[in-house]
């Protein structure tokens, strides 16, 4: 089986698809993130559904890359025949998601073949094959694919199979097209035209980023990921298109991230602000409005790409998992969990449009000020915390802290924006909490700041305590807690998030996970801000090392085997780099001034 960092994306703002580099599409779900998946083989075999387009002679060589500014994906095949280029790009949606693959050849003559296995609902479901016209068409349920191309098409063992050659100047396409099984067969695209409006479309995008610094290509490649896992009907953004890649081989650390996390979605849109993406910023405020309109104390830390509630999780008994790391979900029971560092997440968020020039919105401001009016009490709660562990719930530091964020980011809108409200209040709420913070989040045997009230275990989100603006980076607690943590929490140099036991006595699940790079970004970015230049240079520097050959990152890594582990690509991870890379710029994009 392929490795995480085999993969690669393509994406139409809708949904999204994992290229592997031998040529196989072993991922995609289709009409949305969300949905069932018709290409299963990610997480069990290829009969569970995949699409390969590769040479039928030995690779000799196989090298690929993203056309600059895009999604387009080129994989370039050697083989002792010749050369062939294979052109992977989704169109950014028009009336319905298509897959677009153009074989080109290179150099020599090359045999190519196609195989397709279509099997809906995650692998468990053969449709129905039939021609029409020049198309062949794949129904089951509510779902039906098109399938087109010149070239001739057969079946064998329920697979459409092409053969076909290429040489110096030929193009073949392909295209797979969804559309709902009631009705009728979508009208043909042209493959060339597709390719050209695909890059039109990123190299439009590309020119708003404003940010023209240190690590610009990182940042911005970074940030067209994270506009490829925003949903754009409705603005919100996914954590990862995938589900139940294992957080630990052969571990049962496996989740669903195809839902729009208020936490993600929150920071994601920060990285933006500071890129120039107004847009972004003003739909994901518009998404936010919706998704958690009506009791503040029924605010869910996820919701669905539209913003559904119910994210009911199940698990699929068919399907082996990732090189056999079962259970395979969909769904995510943490979506009933309390997690209080959301509401800090969202008022620092909303904080930020204004810092950044977003037009006041009453409508807005009346909802944070009922979050807070809920929060003046519900801070005091015991909750489930950041990492959204399955054991008790605690009071958990990190937690703590974004509840004093929101309270902060509440009082700076009053006095930097005009607005009304109980300031006086706020104010003594704020300052209880970081008083609360400083004397029971604090282990005076780690001398560090802890995971919870009364523990004397590390967690690395106390990283955030300086990066939020809790604490200045220099004060020397803060220098203390970094200090542990390097010493304690780190294998080979990089950051866990915090011990696992077999009891799992914090966490209710078994021991064994990776490195939680997200968690080491944020180390980069401490560091810069204590001044330690040079260190936070070289710990960035190693970790972008860590990205694929097309500079994809997912949730961890596993240090002992070397390889990516967890959910792929992960927003979290790509953000954090964003936020290390532009406090080494010297831009910090959380805390304010």
């Amino acid at each position: 089986m392929a490795r995480i960092e085999d993969y690669a994306l393509i994406g139409d703002l809708q949904t999204a698809a994992l290229v592997c580099r031998d040529g196989s599409i072993d991922w995609c779900c289709f009409p949305r993130f969300d949905s069932g998946a018709c290409f299963a083989s990610l997480l069990g075999t290829p009969e569970h559904g995949r699409w390969l387009v590769a040479p039928a002679v030995p690779v000799t060589s196989c090298t690929r890359r993203y056309r600059p500014d895009t999604l387009i994906l080129e994989t370039l095949h050697e083989t002792d025949d010749g050369t062939v280029r294979v052109i992977d790009f989704m169109p950014p949606r028009g009336e319905a998601p298509d897959i677009v693959r153009i074989v080109e050849g290179v150099e020599g003559t090359v045999a190519m073949r196609s195989e397709l296995v279509i099997r809906f609902d995650y692998g468990q479901i053969v449709p129905w094959m039939r021609r029409v016209d020049h198309a062949r068409i794949a129904i089951a349920g509510p779902d039906a694919l098109c399938f087109r191309s010149p070239v001739e098409q057969h079946g064998e063992n329920l697979t459409t199979v092409s053969e076909f050659e290429v040489s110096p100047g030929d193009r073949v396409p392909f295209v797979l097209t969804w559309f709902p099984s009631h009705a009728d067969v979508p009208d043909e695209i042209d493959p060339e035209q597709a390719l050209a409006d695909t890059e039109g479309y990123w190299h439009e995008w590309a020119q708003d980023c404003t940010h023209h610094g240190d690590y610009h290509d990182e940042i911005h490649a970074s940030l067209l990921l994270l506009k490829a896992m925003t949903y754009a009907p409705t603005g919100g953004i996914v954590a990862a298109p995938t589900t139940s890649l294992p957080e630990w081989i052969g571990g049962v650390r496996n989740w669903d991230y195809r839902f729009c996390w208020l936490r993600d979605a929150t920071l994601t849109l920060l990285a933006m602000l500071q890129a120039g993406y107004s847009d972004e910023a003003v739909a994901w405020r518009g998404w936010l409005l919706r998704a958690i309109a009506g009791d503040p104390a029924d605010v869910q830390i996820m919701y669905g790409l539209g913003g559904e509630r119910r994210l009911e999780e199940r698990v699929l008994e068919w399907l082996p998992g990732y090189e056999g790391s079962p259970p395979v979900r969909t769904g995510n029971a943490a979506s009933a969990q309390l997690q209080l560092d959301v509401y800090g997440e969202v008022m620092d968020a909303l904080y930020q449009t204004r810092v950044h020039g977003a037009a006041p919105d009453d409508d807005v401001w009346s909802l944070q000020r009922k979050l807070l009016d809920w929060l003046e009490e519900g801070w005091r709660l015991e909750d489930s915390g950041i990492w959204e562990v399955r054991g008790p719930t605690r009071h958990f530091t990190h937690s703590k802290v974004m509840a004093w964020v929101a309270f902060d980011r509440g009082i700076r809108i009053v006095e930097e924006f005009g607005r009304e409200g109980p300031v006086d209040r706020w104010r003594a709420v704020r300052d209880e909490i970081q008083a609360e913070v400083i004397e029971r989040g604090w282990s005076e045997k780690r001398q560090a700041f802890v995971q919870y009230y009364g523990s004397d275990e590390l967690d690395a989100s106390a990283l955030m305590i300086p990066l939020v603006g809790f604490l200045p980076a220099d004060d020397p607690r803060v220098v203390s807690t970094v200090d542990a943590i390097r010493r304690d929490l780190t294998y080979d140099g990089l950051v866990l998030r915090y011990l696992t036991d077999e009891d799992g006595d914090v966490d209710g699940l078994p021991a064994g996970e990776g490195v939680f790079l997200a968690c080491s970004f944020w180390l980069a970015e401490v560091l810069a801000l204590q001044g330690k230049r040079d260190e936070a240079r070289e710990l960035f520097e190693r970790l972008l090392t860590l990205r694929n050959d097309v500079g994809l990152l997912a949730e961890e890594w596993e240090p002992r085997a070397g390889r990516l582990v967890g959910n792929f690509p992960q927003a979290f991870t790509h953000l954090a780099l964003v936020e290390a890379a532009l406090a080494l710029g010297g831009e910090a994009i959380r805390a304010p001034s």
